[in-house]
Formats: structure tokens, sequence, C-alpha cells
């Protein structure tokens, strides 16, 4: 099983490292900084499912697909940020050699819109999305640490894709200890992970805090309450599905299963302020921002947090200080 990941990130090194701790063989692209540490140092993961490290001669690392072997990939996995998703689908896209009939490519990014973006370079049915909810940091270019973790990975096809040769993949990635399974309710699964990441991840931006401490105060808890509320207003307009019927049945599961055991993670979004970069807010918030414009629907919290954190973007990008 030949398997390609594009993106390399701390999402697309935590995958890698399971699948290389189950003894597969996996080619990475990612910038030039990243494969130069990968390459002297190998690949490092520690956390709260153990440590593992790679050596450089287990894996291989280019900053480019042109610098990659003969023969097609099993398995693409996509790992980049969601604002990168179209430039990702066009570069793979430029290369058919990665490619022969039944090579699948896996979109395993946050946010909403990725599936379309790839759809534009590719047939509908080589495309599939895994749901990952589990948190990774990458301290160093090399290292990535896993911090929670709420349940399995989970891999579909939002197009009624051929499930089948998906199998290999998911025991692959359980076989290596994290938890992998199909699914047939993909888009129930993305937009309950839109839920989580909506209410947590620009919220703990914003005010520079850990998801746990977002529960702990009823100020906190009204506004996540708000921005689910609209969320599923738009949802339902937009003929989307989750696994809830009601957004107070999902807040009930919210609080009582899902933010327990990632209260210690910093979101992805705050990791992205502190080092500068830009965030994937557009994919998330900003998607129930676009949709409630579209359906007339207001999402008066939702564009408050989303509009706070894109002027946190902005003079980041401007170089201004906040102190």
């Amino acid at each position: 099983m030949k398997i390609l990941n594009y993106g390399a990130g701390a999402v697309g090194l935590g995958l890698d490292s399971f699948l290389l701790q189950a003894g597969f063989s996996v080619d990475i692209i990612s910038r030039k900084e990243t494969v130069a540490a990968l390459r002297r140092k190998g690949l490092v993961r520690w956390g709260i499912f153990g440590n593992f490290k790679a050596r450089p001669s287990a894996f291989h690392a280019f900053s480019s697909l042109k610098q990659t072997p003969p023969g097609a990939y099993d398995f693409i996995l996509v790992t980049t940020k969601s604002f990168d998703s179209e430039a990702a689908a066009k570069d793979i896209s430029l290369h058919p050699k990665l490619f022969n009939k039944k090579t699948k490519i896996i979109l395993c990014q946050n946010g909403w819109g990725n599936a379309e973006s790839f759809a534009r370079f590719f047939p509908c049915k080589q495309i599939y999305n895994a749901r990952v909810i589990t948190g990774f940091a990458r301290p160093k270019p090399n290292e990535v640490t896993m911090t929670v973790h709420a349940d399995s990975v989970r891999i579909g096809s939002l197009f009624n894709g051929d499930l089948s040769d998906l199998e290999k993949l998911c025991r692959a990635m359980t076989r290596g200890g994290l938890p992998c399974r199909l699914s047939r309710h993909i888009e129930k699964d993305l937009w309950a992970k839109m839920l989580y990441n909506c209410a947590l991840n620009s919220l703990g931006a914003i005010l520079n805090v850990p998801y746990g401490v977002l529960g702990e105060h009823e100020y906190t808890r009204s506004l996540m309450n708000d921005i689910i509320r609209e969320a599923f207003l738009v949802m339902r307009k937009a003929a989307y599905q989750t696994h809830w019927k009601t957004p107070e049945s999902y807040l009930k599961a919210f609080y009582k299963k899902q933010l327990p055991p990632t209260a210690g993670h910093t979101s992805s979004t705050l990791q992205d302020i502190k080092a500068k970069k830009k965030t994937e807010i557009d994919s998330l918030n900003g998607i129930i921002v676009k949709l409630a414009d579209k359906f007339k629907i207001p999402a008066v919290v939702n564009r408050t947090v989303y509009n706070m954190v894109k002027f946190i973007e902005e003079r980041n990008s401007t170089g201004h200080s906040f102190d």
C-alpha cells in the first residue's frame, strides 16, 4: 500500500506517524524547512497516545511532487489548511503519474467546502473526506504532539463513492494506534465537527484560552450556545444534516461528551494567530456567515466572532503588535 501525504503540518505528521508505526510506506510533501528537518532527524510523535519515532530512512520527504518516485499511489491524504485546498487540488492534478484508476484522495482538513474545491479538478467519486477530531500541535518542524482525542477518525464519501478499498487504510491507521473506521454518514460527521469547531475555535482564539475554560463560564457558554443555534438554522436551510435533530440535543452532547475530553486543547485558530499565520476561520464560522447571507438568516454571533478573528488576522499580517 503506497500512501502520499500532501501537506504534512501538525495533523498530517500525526496521521503519518500512525501509518509508519503500523509499518506502511509513506511519502510526505511539505515545506522545505519541514522536509529538511524530517530528513535530518526523522519524525517524532509524543503525547497521549505514547511516544514514537520514525527514522529518516523509514519514509521519504519531498518539497515538490516533481520529486516523487515513479508509480501511482493507493491513497493521497490531503492535510493542508482549508484555505489551500484549491491550490493543492490544482498542484496534484498536474501530476498524473501519482494516479491509477483506483487512487483515492482523502481530505483530512477542517471546515466545510474542501470537497467542492477538489471536485473542480477530479471526478467526485475519487474524492473522500476524513473527519479527524484529535488535537495535534507541532512544537518543531519534525515533531508532533497529541494533546486530546475525542473520537475515532472516520472516512467516507460525500458523493456516494465506493468505500470498499478504504477499509485497508482504516485498518492500517487503527493498527498503528489511532482508531479509524469507515462512515456511511460522513456529511453528518463533518457537520458535527463544524458545530464543535465553530463554537470553540474562534472564541478560544479571541480569548486566548483552551477549550475547557470556555465551558466553565456562563458568558462563554451563552456565546457558544448562540453560535450553535445559528449554525443549526443555516445548516437546515442549506439541507445539510448532522447526527442531532435539534440544537438543544446537540448542546447536551457537546457539554457532556465532546468538550470534557478535549478541555485542555488549544484551538488551531489560536495556534495560527500566535504564529502570525492565516487562520481557517473562513471555512468555519465564515461558512456559517456565508450561508446565512445566502438564505437571509441572521447569524449575529457567528458574524461577530468571524469579524474579530479576521481583524486579528489582518493586524498580524501588517505586523502590528497587540501588546
